[in-house]
């Protein structure tokens, strides 16, 4: 997401980031492109010139032209109006209710019953929440079924009632199953239409009035624009909801959308979907959008990210294996399932500053580990255990049994002793040789 930006907004910025001149005409020059990068991106004109010129009297108030590094001042105005462009700091949503009732909004197509099952499912294992998903989508069967089939996945109940085409009294009921069942957040589904239409609006605010949710949330696609900013701005009107969520940014979206939506409607956008797994939901974060934007990553989100998956008894045996030198390939199997869980492999290296710039254009499998696994299963299990057993025979069987070549294992079995001894250095504390040896290793 957002790659084309990012590429554009790096090259208005760069004639400031050298160490020639910097005059009055370079930070208008720059600001220029930084205007067209933002419009390229489909973000509304009006917001876009506001943007570049508070970037502009910022730049000049905060002597860019005397700086010693004038570049690097230049990106940090940028990235901080970024980040208040986008809503400054990131916004939780509210589950004081008892059940906590939040009640989903949007376009069909929006990714809404999906999202509903993410959100459920953020809550249920990193909230530690017991979550209801209601259906309460009266037009369209396949719509609770979805919903069912998600609940499914995910290990959620789903209330629904194909019987009852009110979708006020479907709510109340859910709320009411959910107290009498122990159910602490109520997420409630509605139903789409194509497009906006006054008795789809007078439904969903007849549906929020009754329940009085905690939160109101509205669900769109990023990918469709300006388009999705004006769809906001209509249901916003109606139903006055706490918080946006945006879908799909994992697509081929220019960003619009994520950079426009807090300036027009005035609310906070509180989750991104980022891909179609159950796990792809992130909180938004202003701040870490910008610095992904610029090119920066967002390391403390890749952190989080692993520190999810981090199992500290998991992390005290594999120490006590790597300090016995006894580290096999049944761990490194570990280690490769626990990087895969923490989500795509393009979006975690575009989280480590300047991968993003390198990785342009290159399509990045999330089946990357796919031969590996498939090496390592052909092995026997002593072999997993004991590398130094894989001798020129054992290594032939082990290429025919996983279907790759001699040469794809021999590469494997290189870069695991290299692996190996990293890490024996680090239990060791060798810094200055690890940093040696990573320079050596084959790029």
């Amino acid at each position: 997401m957002f790659d084309n930006l990012s590429e554009k907004l790096d090259k208005a910025l760069h004639v400031l980031k050298g160490h020639g001149q910097i005059t009055e005409i370079n930070v208008a020059e720059t600001t220029k492109e930084v205007r067209r990068a933002l419009l390229d991106a489909d973000v509304n004109f009006k917001i876009a010139k506001e943007f570049t010129n508070t970037v502009k009297e910022k730049a000049l108030g905060q002597n860019v032209l005397t700086s010693l590094q004038p570049g690097q001042l230049m990106v940090k105005i940028v990235k901080d109006e970024l980040t208040q462009l986008m809503g400054g700091e990131s916004e939780g949503i509210s589950l004081a209710g008892d059940p906590a009732v939040i009640l989903m909004s949007g376009l069909q197509g929006s990714g809404k019953t999906t999202f509903s099952g993410k959100l459920a499912n953020f809550l249920k294992s990193k909230k530690t929440k017991n979550p209801l998903l209601v259906a309460c989508d009266v037009y369209r069967p396949a719509a609770i079924d979805q919903l069912h089939v998600v609940g499914e996945q995910i290990g959620v109940p789903v209330y629904s009632d194909k019987d009852n085409k009110d979708p006020v009294s479907l709510a109340k009921a859910g709320i009411d199953y959910a107290r009498k069942n122990g159910h602490n957040v109520v997420i409630i589904d509605t139903a789409g239409r194509l497009a906006v239409d006054q008795q789809m609006m007078t439904e969903i605010a007849n549906i929020r009035d009754a329940i009085k949710p905690q939160e109101t949330l509205f669900v769109v696609d990023s990918m469709t624009g300006q388009d999705a900013v004006n769809t906001a701005k209509a249901f916003n009107e109606v139903l006055d909801f706490d918080g946006v969520v945006l879908t799909k940014l994992d697509g081929d979206t220019r960003g619009g959308a994520a950079l426009s939506i807090k300036s027009v409607v005035d609310k906070p956008i509180k989750f991104i979907g980022t891909g179609e797994k159950m796990d792809a939901i992130d909180v938004f974060y202003p701040s870490r959008m910008a610095d992904r934007i610029l090119g920066m990553g967002d390391v403390v989100s890749l952190v989080e990210r692993a520190q999810e998956q981090f199992d500290e008894e998991e992390a005290r045996k594999l120490q006590k294996k790597i300090a016995k030198n006894k580290f096999g390939f049944d761990d490194f199997l570990n280690q490769i399932q626990q990087i895969k869980k923490m989500g795509s492999m393009k979006d975690l290296l575009g989280m480590i500053p300047g991968a993003g710039k390198a990785l342009k254009g290159l399509d990045i499998d999330d089946d990357a580990f796919k031969h590996i696994e498939a090496i390592i299963h052909s092995m026997t299990p002593e072999e997993r255990s004991n590398p130094s057993l894989l001798n020129a025979s054992r290594k032939k069987r082990i290429a025919k049994g996983s279907g790759r070549e001699i040469k794809e294992v021999n590469q494997l079995l290189k870069q695991f002793d290299q692996m190996s001894k990293m890490m024996k250095m680090m239990q060791g504390g060798g810094g200055k040789k690890m940093m040696q040896m990573m320079q050596n290793m084959p790029r």
